[in-house]
C-alpha cells in the first residue's frame, strides 16, 4: 500500500460532522484505526496524539481516528479525554475494510474477526507514505514524526 493512493472515504464523526479524506487535500493525515473507545491501549494512543496535537499540527499533520464504535460512544470518549480531532464511527466497517484494518485477529490462540490497530500516514498528494502495523500506543507521535525525517 505504501506509495499507492489512499482509498477515498467519508464518514460521520463524534459531533455529527461529515468527514471526507478529500477535506484534507494538501496536508498530511494520520488516519488511525483502533479497536474500541475507553479501552486501555486505545485511550493511551488517543491521549498520546492529543498531548502532541499541536506538534503534529505544526508539522502539517491532521489526525483522524476510526473505529466501529457508535457516534455516541465516540462523543463520550472524545469529551472524557478532550480529544481535539475527529473520531469517525464506522459501524458498517466500510473504511476499516478499505484499509485492511478489519480482519482475522489471533489473540491467545483464539482467532476472531476484529479491528487491527493500524495507522496510515498519508501525504499531501493523497498517497500512503507509511503504514504502522502495530503502533506503540504510548509513543505513537514520536513514531509518526520519525517517518517525516
Amino acid at each position: 500500500m505504501v506509495g499507492e493512493k489512499a482509498p477515498a472515504f467519508s464518514g460521520v464523526d463524534q459531533n455529527g460532522s461529515k468527514i471526507k479524506l478529500s477535506d484534507f487535500k494538501g496536508q498530511k493525515v494520520v488516519l488511525y484505526f483502533y479497536p474500541k473507545d475507553n479501552t486501555p491501549g486505545c485511550t493511551k494512543q488517543a491521549c498520546n496524539l492529543r498531548d502532541n496535537w499541536s506538534l503534529l499540527m505544526k508539522n502539517g499533520i491532521a489526525v483522524i481516528g476510526v473505529s466501529a464504535d457508535s457516534i455516541e460512544s465516540h462523543h463520550k470518549f472524545a469529551d472524557k479525554y478532550s480529544l481535539p480531532f475527529p473520531l469517525i464511527a464506522d459501524s458498517a466497517k466500510k473504511i476499516l475494510t478499505a484499509y485492511g484494518a478489519w480482519g482475522e485477529k489471533n489473540m491467545y490462540g483464539i482467532v476472531r474477526m476484529g479491528i487491527k490497530r493500524t495507522t496510515f500516514l498519508i501525504g499531501e498528494n493523497g498517497k500512503i507514505l507509511h503504514v504502522f502495523k502495530k503502533p506503540k500506543t504510548a509513543d505513537h507521535t514520536a513514531e509518526i514524526l520519525s517517518k517525516l525525517a
